[in-house]
């Protein structure tokens, strides 16, 4: 085991490397601090040196003595937990001296590379944008509401934004800028039932003040969702305490949570006040470009208290949405009432007291258990409803039930990756924010769906996109019933879809690119450009794919799942409904060729062709290869059903023969455009597009991933050149298998030469500048699909660390990616692990990254319970039921609780 020993000096890290932690080092060396440089840039000289040196683990020999991290030190004049840092650095553990003699070298490192890989842990208060981002990591949640990691003491400013959501709750207004009326769709920021803080002597109550924090430390315990933060708080008066506040959801009780709330003082003895308040003046405000609309959704509607309880009760303005907040404060001391001030602003919050005699070093640990309850899930009067609940209500209970929650959750979905940490602790991060942001749904009683923020924040305005394709597969796998009751949001919202391609002169259903409360269009028809500050033309809803991603998720829901009755009652009506919608598309030309005009592709920055008098393009690729799958896939599951079933679905979407004869020949003659090289043109006329200088632009503007805003601003478009935001003609390829989408090819009329998935691949990555988070994991998938392993591995690391680091500057801040986090999860098993679920027949095929040594993961496929161990040389895999999987190519027969190991 090869180890650095650290010892910290103000302006100098001295560093010793030797085999193991009891020989003498090999090696020794001082990297100065540079004044001019922060302390990650200063770190970064580590890594220079330690080049060409293995390095399996790291000691801090004289780190600070903390309650919450071992290795804490001062650099500089600065505090920072350098064993985060070089974890996060050169992906080792780094522990401290004396953890190594208390425990032994080989002990400590086990114990801290585990907390490593189920912790999300961040140390020193930050502000801004960076704060915001990570107050969405740190959210708790349970599927029906969520609560940012943001402190309790906290109010919405600048650098703290204390939102909570509940799932699918959406308001509607109407704003007027410069003469025209714009009306958004938001996902509702309750009012802030989290605030809490403490005074001292019945001084001024507590405020979140850079000058009154001598350190903060958060914690997200993924063992089992609490929230731990701890602040030293040393206030102007001289009085230091210490405040430990834990936060979690309730999972059984899903309209409960929690904070435990203790504060140790330091240095006094005196009275203590805690302060509780449920806080209606909120509005919603995470997101700085909305500003200029009206975002005021609230409108509080009563006020109580009872005993230690209090509740403020609210609708929505224009949905009518009837809401209850409650939360009870408990522990020590004396209740007492807050009286109310006589402003408008104190009128819209309700507050409560208790105080407490404390002494030195006396911990005091109070209670304040909230619950929400709306009128869309509950019908019975919602104030009664939260009294009685709120009653029944304790920190224990939570914690029980979310622990209990996780260990289930864990025991069944967790995905172990041995040899490399930050991987390992990614992905269990993506897991939890997945099922944090959905799980409730699957109780049948919340008619929402897995918006593409989650409920972490307001971006996008909490809408329903595309990007749930990215997720159920990941739901199929580990929780049907939940992934069921997904689809369901979108089954509930056919006659919406039906209407909206009413309007739009087609038949069948089109599903709205945004989708809300009602399933009508929420996409907006003009966007500000920040750069030049006008309103540009959106077309962004001509993005008709979606309801081609709907389709998909239904087909691959029933392959997962094997629940043909959701095909029988529900998604044979979707698939025809939505298979008529593109027939009514389709069109054939002079040379018999079907085309699809007036769409978008997921390459956002391609809206239309220059100088067209109507928006939209002509046969985007990706849109064509889906369709013509979309047909084939209705006419196989046809096969598969029976008679009755079939004729009450055909009357439901009175679909003839002769239509799903229309769809075969529609499906075997969509017009592709494709070049002597084998290229495959992502519309009509992109060929005769010119290209763009990317080196040149990298050069003046450096980040280069919003080019449209860029070529606007310079007065140009994107609509004329060969440039992509995302990954757009190649997705079949990731959506489907290779073998799938070249016989879809290939039945089109249309023959690609060898190699062909290659040679696009780099004509598109030449084209690309990946302005979407989920670009990077599509080529992640698709590079590792063309073998080439290293430029895979990139791509796959940004989007892993794609909302950790919030690489695209500042949209973490306004919510999670949960598109690129199932995205994530899942290739981390079907490409890297090789286990293509998705595929018609489950073939398992590793192509393990370099940095891991093994992979393990279970998966329920069709009723068959999966265990896969997978290293570089072995595979091994066990299923409860005798089934025969296809293993690099070969068929490989499985007997029941018997495993099967495979080297290779």
């Amino acid at each position: 085991m090869k180890i650095i020993t650290l010892h910290v000096l103000d302006d100098s890290l001295r560093v010793s490397y030797a085999p193991t932690a009891h020989t003498t080092p090999q090696r020794q060396f001082i990297i100065a601090y540079n004044a001019d440089q922060t302390i990650g840039e200063n770190l970064e000289n580590l890594r220079v040196k330690l080049v060409g040196l293995d390095v399996d683990a790291a000691i801090v020999d004289n780190a600070l003595s903390y309650p919450f991290s071992d290795t804490v030190v001062g650099i500089n004049h600065q505090r920072i937990d350098i064993g985060l840092a070089i974890t996060n650095m050169l992906n080792i553990p780094v522990v401290s001296q004396p953890a190594v003699d208390q425990q032994g070298l080989t002990a400590a490192l086990a114990a801290k590379r585990d907390y490593l890989t189920w912790h999300l842990d961040y140390y020193g208060q930050y502000r801004g944008k960076r704060n915001y981002g990570q107050e969405a990591m740190l959210t708790v949640g349970n599927g029906f509401l969520g609560l940012r990691g943001s402190y309790p003491e906290a109010h919405a400013d600048q650098d703290n934004y204390p939102g909570l959501y509940t799932a699918g709750l959406y308001d509607q207004l109407t704003t007027n800028l410069n003469g025209r009326d714009v009306t958004n769709e938001d996902l509702v920021n309750l009012p802030n039932a989290q605030a809490l803080t403490f005074g001292v002597d019945h001084q001024t109550p507590f405020q979140i003040k850079a000058s009154n924090i001598q350190d903060i430390y958060r914690s997200l315990d993924l063992h089992t969702g609490t929230l731990t933060t701890t602040l030293l708080v040393q206030l102007p008066t001289g009085h230091a305490l210490q405040v430990t506040t834990k936060k979690l959801a309730n999972f059984k009780d899903w309209h409960r949570f929690t904070i435990q709330y203790q504060v140790t003082p330091l240095n006094f003895a005196g009275s203590l006040q805690i302060y509780s308040a449920i806080d209606g003046t909120v509005i919603n405000a995470n997101v700085d470009r909305y500003a200029a609309f009206d975002q005021h959704h609230v409108q509080v509607t009563g006020l109580s208290q009872r005993d230690d309880c209090i509740y403020l009760e609210g609708q929505t303005k224009t949905s009518q949405v009837h809401f209850v907040l409650g939360s009870r404060l408990t522990g020590p001391g004396k209740a007492m009432r807050v009286p109310a001030g006589n402003d408008a602003q104190a009128q819209q919050q309700v507050r409560q007291m208790r105080t407490v005699a404390v002494t030195p070093q006396q911990p005091v640990t109070f209670e304040k258990n909230g619950v929400l309850f709306t009128d869309r899930e509950t019908d019975t009067p919602l104030l009664a409803t939260a009294t009685a609940d709120l009653q029944r209500a304790s920190f224990a209970d939570t914690l029980a039930s979310s622990t209990a929650y996780w260990q289930r959750r864990w025991a069944d979905a967790d995905i172990q990756i041995t040899g490399d940490i930050t991987a390992q602790k990614l992905t269990r991060v993506n897991l939890y924010h997945l099922f944090t942001a959905t799980q409730a749904i699957a109780s049948g009683k919340i008619d929402a769906s897995i918006n593409a923020r989650g409920l972490d924040g307001e971006a996008y305005r909490g809408h329903v996109f595309w990007d749930e394709m990215f997720d159920l597969p990941v739901f199929a796998l580990h929780d049907p019933q939940l992934a069921r009751q997904l689809l369901m949001y979108r089954y509930r919202r056919l006659p919406a879809a039906k209407e909206n391609a009413r309007q739009a002169g087609y038949a069948g259903a089109m599903y709205p690119w945004q989708s809300g409360a009602k399933g009508d269009e929420q996409s907006q028809v003009t966007h500000l450009n920040p750069l030049t500050n006008t309103w540009d033309p959106d077309y962004s809803s001509l993005q008709r794919h979606v309801s081609l991603a709907i389709a998909y998720n239904v087909i691959m829901y029933v392959r997962l799942t094997a629940d043909q009755d959701f095909m029988e009652r529900y998604g044979l009506e979707m698939l025809q409904e939505i298979g008529q919608f593109w027939l009514s598309k389709a069109h054939h030309d002079a040379d018999g060729h079907a085309t699809i005009d007036h769409v978008m592709g997921p390459d956002e920055f391609h809206e239309n062709y220059p100088n067209a008098d109507q928006p939209g393009l002509s046969n985007n690729a990706y849109t064509n290869l889906m369709v013509a799958w979309l047909f084939a896939q209705i006419h196989q599951i046809r096969q598969d059903l029976p008679a009755n079933v079939l004729a009450r679905v055909d009357h439901q979407t009175a679909v003839t023969p002769a239509m799903l004869k229309r769809m075969t020949a529609v499906q075997h003659h969509l017009k592709l455009d494709i070049n002597a090289d084998g290229i495959i043109g992502q519309f009509d006329g992109y060929f005769k597009l010119p290209t763009l200088d990317f080196t040149a632009y990298h050069k003046k503007y450096g980040d280069i991933s919003r080019m449209d805003r860029i070529l606007k601003a310079e007065g140009k478009t994107p609509d004329a050149y060969q440039v992509a935001k995302q990954a757009d003609t190649l997705m079949p390829f990731y959506n489907l298998t290779i073998p799938e989408v070249m016989t879809l090819i290939h039945d089109l009329g249309y023959h690609l030469p060898d190699q062909a998935l290659s040679r696009n691949l780099q004509f598109y990555l030449d084209r690309t500048t990946h302005g979407s988070t989920l670009s990077r994991i599509v080529y992640a998938a698709l590079t590792a699909l063309a073998g080439h392993l290293d430029q895979s591995w990139r791509f796959y690391s940004q989007a892993l660390f794609s909302d950790y680091y919030d690489i695209q500057g500042g949209t973490t801040a306004e919510g999670i990616h949960l598109g690129v986090m199932g995205a994530v999860t899942l290739m981390a098993t079907r490409v890297y692990g090789g286990v293509d679920v998705l595929a018609p027949t489950l073939t398992v095929t590793p192509r393990l990254p370099q940095a891991w040594q093994a992979l393990h993961f279970q998966q329920t496929v069709r009723g068959i319970q999966y265990t896969f161990t997978l290293t570089h040389h072995q595979i091994q895999v066990t299923a409860d039921h005798a089934t025969t999987l296809q293993i690099l190519d070969k068929p490989v027969a499985l007997k029941a609780h018997q495993p099967v190991k495979i080297t290779y």
